[in-house]
């Protein structure tokens, strides 16, 4: 018997979609609850910011978890269903209907001043930002140094993830394909004194980031997606794509560049001209 565990916010219409799930799946024979230990499934109700919380909730069990997103806000990037499609969606994972995709993860290694040592993983992007002051901080590629950064903060990005801060900083979009991590700048300095590649760089999988942050007095707040962490004491990051990757599943499939438009530019809405119509990339 399948395992679903459900993962939703707090909005009064998650709840109720919630309660309205967990009854037809129990009915259709699956064990569904809240906060269910070692799962098949985890669905996500709510929107991507529910999913990323769900993606860490249970970021210890990628090599055997699916997940999947009934959104009850906005179209997103990783939560297909919508409220109306429950029964179909119910129906497809009775019938076993459902496909899978995978998407990359990024990891990413903290050592802490006091030679403690943590593993993350981002769906999204990591980000390492100074409030205040310049943020000063030598960076390495694949163990050689490559700049000193001053500036705002720097973000790293999966491909999935290069659409959210990563896009806003000036970052490329890239397909999920493409097996890379990409880093940004926030506010970079550049004069004749300062130097900074200022511009965005593509990392492939094999090769690695190092940051190392220069002025230990210089308070430095540290974000894995959503999850935030102030005043952090890190000698060095380390980022790299992770070995481990993330599986949804899906029985109606769009396009990421399918996604990307509806998010981003939103023409087949309002436009339906031949060459603006109903057109996609599957």
């Amino acid at each position: 018997m399948k395992k679903i565990a459900i993962y939703r916010n707090s909005h009064t219409a998650s709840i109720q979609l919630a309660n309205k799930v967990k009854e037809k799946l129990v009915q259709a024979g699956f064990i569904c609850q809240e906060g269910l230990l070692n799962p098949d499934y985890v669905l996500s109700i709510g929107g991507d910011g529910t999913l990323l919380g769900a993606f860490h909730a249970y970021e210890d069990h990628m090599d055997r978890v699916q997940f999947l997103g009934l959104h009850t806000g906005h179209l997103g990037f990783y939560t297909d269903w919508l409220p109306d499609e429950l029964d179909r969606m119910i129906d497809s994972l009775v019938q076993n209907r459902m496909k899978e995709t995978s998407y990359p993860l990024l990891e990413v290694k903290l050592y802490f001043q006091d030679q403690t040592i943590e593993r993350h993983l981002a769906l999204n992007e990591v980000a390492l930002r100074s409030f205040g002051k310049t943020m000063v901080c030598d960076v390495s590629i694949k163990d050689v140094f490559f700049e000193t950064f001053r500036g705002d903060g720097l973000c790293v990005a999966t491909p999935t993830g290069s659409t959210g801060l990563n896009k806003s900083l000036g970052g490329a979009v890239l397909h999920p394909c493409v097996e890379a991590i990409q880093m940004t700048e926030m506010a970079s300095v550049n004069n004749r004194l300062f130097r900074t590649l200022a511009s965005p760089i593509i990392l492939p999988k094999q090769e690695w980031l190092d940051l190392y942050p220069q002025e230990a007095d210089v308070p430095l707040s540290l974000s894995i997606d959503h999850l935030f962490r102030d005043r952090c004491q890190i000698e060095r990051l380390r980022l790299q794509m992770a070995q481990e990757r993330v599986h949804f599943v899906y029985a109606k499939h769009l396009h990421y560049w399918d996604r990307v438009e509806a998010s981003f530019i939103g023409h087949r809405q309002v436009d339906k001209s031949p060459l603006q119509g109903d057109k996609s990339w599957n």
